[in-house]
């Protein structure tokens, strides 16, 4: 059993440290709903969305469905992260731990454009008239822990997207595993031990958009007499494909005493969409009290891939223990993204 350990190790090992030598960007503005990449969950954004090994609370959903299986405790979730140009985005989740069984979660990903203005060639300036656009995934997970070290998760998901009269829809499928592993625990426990995490996001069908925008009236025999001349046709637009994310990623423990904890995590990305990347994050936890602990986080997003904005990330949070096996944990991120700007996250989850 430890030498198949060994294997997998290295087998992640490579796989990470083949990104070095990623291809320049492909397939860049081929799929839609791009909002699926953004990152959601503030702990996860804090360390540079180096998160597909890490994720033990609600928002596996997102990063690696497989972290559900080791929740403990019901939990409820809300991230409130505004984006960039006014972008509001929301995450919201609940998930049931079912004793022997695995847990159960919903989750909701919400995102406003907000109102623009429309504009017409002849009226560059606006017409007086205002839209609206926006996105929504539905997302069901369920997680399952086989042994106390290997964990698998799935989560099917509903997209929509909506753009003044036009919308589409499409249906996809994640499926994420964690590996927990004695090697390199300060303890000798397996709970301090290495983790590997692995996860496919977004498989799933195409998103063809289609209203009545797309419909203008034509002549279809312009040459020719006849009641030929407001006959309605439609564009037909193609179907775009959803951003496939391929997560493999590890996080080691140089650091566990009674009171501290510090954790490396650096995940492998394969996006279908860019080329490559590396992302890297590190967590600190020190437990104040009994009742309190404390967290500090940073990582890096989108390290060697080809005219990246991103930057370093920032965050803390705070997990206060209650009466009655309750909790409340608060949580702060923040993004350097360049040029386009900087982003913030905030979360609160209440354990019961």
């Amino acid at each position: 059993m430890r030498r198949n350990h060994i294997y997998i190790i290295l087998l992640w090992a490579i796989s990470i440290t083949s990104v070095y030598s990623s291809q320049k960007p492909i397939r860049v503005g081929t799929t839609a709903a791009n909002f699926l990449e953004y990152g959601y969950g503030t702990a996860g954004c804090a360390m540079g969305d180096a998160y597909v090994s890490m994720a033990r609370d609600l928002s596996a959903i997102y990063w690696n469905p497989a972290g559900l299986g080791y929740m403990n405790q019901n939990e409820a979730m809300f991230v409130y992260q505004p984006w960039l140009v006014d972008i509001n985005t929301t995450f919201t989740a609940a998930g049931i731990v079912l004793h022997n069984i695995g847990t159960l979660s919903f989750g909701l990903i919400n995102v406003d454009y907000g109102e623009m203005e429309v504009t017409t060639l002849a009226r560059q300036e606006g017409t007086g008239a205002y839209f609206s656009s926006g996105d929504l995934a539905a997302i069901l997970s369920f997680g399952r822990r086989i042994t106390n070290w290997f964990a698998f998760g799935i989560s099917v998901k509903y997209i929509y997207s909506h753009i003044w009269h036009m919308k589409a829809s499409a249906f996809a499928t994640d499926l994420g595993v964690i590996i927990k592993t004695g090697f390199f625990s300060p303890t000798g426990k397996r709970a301090h031990g290495l983790n590997l995490g692995m996860s496919v996001s977004n498989y799933g069908t195409r998103m063809k958009y289609g209203g009545i925008d797309l419909i203008r009236p034509i002549d279809i025999l312009p040459d020719e007499a006849g009641n030929f001349q407001n006959v309605p046709g439609e564009f037909r637009l193609q179907g775009w494909e959803l951003p496939l994310i391929f997560r493999l990623g590890i996080s080691v423990n140089p650091l566990v005493t009674n009171r501290q904890q510090l954790t490396f995590s650096v995940d492998a990305i394969h996006p279908n969409n860019n080329s490559e990347y590396v992302n890297l994050g590190f967590q600190y936890k020190y437990k104040i009290s009994s009742t309190l602990k404390a967290y500090l986080r940073a990582g890096h997003k989108a390290m060697f891939m080809d005219d990246s904005q991103y930057g370093f990330s920032l965050g803390a949070g705070m997990l206060m223990n209650m009466f009655n096996n309750k909790a409340i944990q608060l949580d702060y991120s923040f993004r350097q993204i360049g040029i386009i700007g900087n982003s913030s996250s905030f979360s609160i989850s209440i354990l019961f």
